[in-house]
């Protein structure tokens, strides 16, 4: 098992928002977890990453208790987390903007695998991030977190504010990280972008989990899928 989350309770405040929720992602493996807006799938993220302590509950990751862990101390054990709205240093370069995430500034090797994943990266370097088009910064934020040499990647709503041709080359990307062995955790809105990558899926509502499997099986659960549409937008396939 590569990651596991055993029984979590978080609470903001007075609101209870995640529920006693367990789950677990495998070595190589590819999982979703979906669910409308509010239901706790971004605080289930930021849990993992010890942004959030939870008050009752365990995370594991490869049998090693990270509860407790700030998550700098995360990051170097394997998990790769790329937030939802990116949060580059704007005002800071390319190459500054990837040293700032490596654990070894002269780790050449990191960043060959990162350009030759990216290339459009490596004539970028001096350029600011706040200059970068949406599918430029996309691909540094991704880069940031590969340049942690991470086992699993945690990706929240990277669809967001990209346009329909980069969510297409957004797929490739995701499914070329994980033939490279690494795990992938991903929340997105987009089901069936989503559903063509994962391998099982989870859905979140009322900060608990409500149903999960395989993917293939979750196809024919129409049902649950688009429980109704004032949770999930079925003409555009959004949850």
């Amino acid at each position: 098992m590569l990651l596991s989350i055993n029984d979590i309770h978080v609470y903001y405040g007075k609101s209870y928002i995640l529920q006693g929720i367990s789950l677990e992602v495998n070595e190589g493996e590819v999982v979703a977890l979906l669910g409308r807006n509010g239901v706790g799938k971004t605080t289930t993220l930021m849990t993992i990453m010890g942004l959030v302590k939870p008050r009752l509950g365990k995370t594991f990751l490869k049998e090693v208790d990270i509860t407790s862990l700030p998550p700098f101390k995360i990051a170097r054990l394997g998990i790769g987390y790329i937030p939802q709205g990116r949060r580059l240093f704007p005002d800071m370069s390319v190459l500054e903007n990837l040293k700032a995430a490596m654990r070894n500034t002269s780790d050449t090797v990191v960043l060959d695998d990162i350009f030759d994943l990216f290339p459009a990266l490596k004539s970028r370097l001096s350029q600011k991030a706040l200059t970068l088009s949406g599918g430029e910064q996309q691909m540094l934020t991704i880069s940031r977190a590969l340049a942690t040499k991470p086992d699993i990647l945690l990706l929240d709503e990277p669809t967001t504010g990209l346009m329909p041709a980069l969510v297409s080359k957004l797929g490739d990307t995701i499914k070329k990280l994980n033939e490279r062995g690494i795990a992938i955790f991903i929340v997105e809105e987009k089901i069936p972008f989503t559903l063509s990558l994962a391998e099982r899926a989870y859905i979140m509502d009322k900060g608990r989990i409500e149903y999960s499997g395989k993917v293939e099986d979750l196809r024919q659960e129409k049902e649950i899928l688009y429980r109704n549409q004032k949770k999930c937008d079925v003409k555009n396939g959004r949850c």
